[in-house]
């Protein structure tokens, strides 16, 4: 696979590491003859060190087999989430440094959750790419405020913390982009 393909929970095999990529910036290069760089951030599987890596866009990358099942998280036990396969109703627990980018986004009976599994270990998950959270707390939502202006911070029922429309009031339900962590409408 060439480094231009590298998407974001793709595995890599880099230096005698395995590495979950978790997000992926293109640099282009600013001369005609440049190539454009593919910034890499992830995490390696076995320390958990941070990741960071630049490959040209025609670099071969070696790319780790990975089996995606659905998973459906059940609920906490102590610093762990414990997820049930959908097909085969397996249960697996996941110590929460090992899933670390998602906790804030995890809850009870979470849809579109996928196990990433190589050689019959789970590796991590992987969220769809948006969920919808509801507004535990925030300022008290301002009846004449337009969509597009001002934003405030609300506290989201997983502890998530995001830049909402001051119109948005506690309560009401609303999604988020997993992998910017960001507002994208109500639900």
């Amino acid at each position: 696979m060439k480094a231009n393909e590298i998407k974001r929970g793709t595995f890599l095999h880099y230096e005698g590491q395995n590495i979950v990529i978790k997000s992926v910036f293109c640099q282009t290069a600013s001369s005609r003859s440049g190539n454009t760089i593919y910034k890499v951030k992830g995490q390696v599987l076995v320390t958990k060190k941070k990741f960071e890596h630049g490959f040209l866009g025609d670099e071969n990358v070696d790319v780790i087999d990975v089996n995606r099942q659905p998973v459906q998280p059940l609920y906490r036990e102590g610093d762990a989430w414990v997820f049930m396969n959908n097909e085969n109703y397996e249960q697996y627990t996941l110590a929460d440094e090992d899933i670390q980018d998602e906790l804030s986004f995890l809850m009870e009976g979470l849809e579109g959750v996928q196990a990433l599994v190589v050689d019959d270990q789970i590796m991590g998950i992987e969220l769809p790419s948006s969920v919808i959270l509801t507004i535990s707390e925030t300022a008290p939502g301002i009846k004449g405020a337009s969509s597009s202006a001002r934003t405030k911070p609300a506290t989201l029922n997983t502890g998530l913390v995001v830049q909402v429309p001051e119109y948005l009031a506690e309560g009401q339900a609303i999604k988020i982009n997993t992998e910017t962590q960001e507002y994208v409408g109500r639900a």
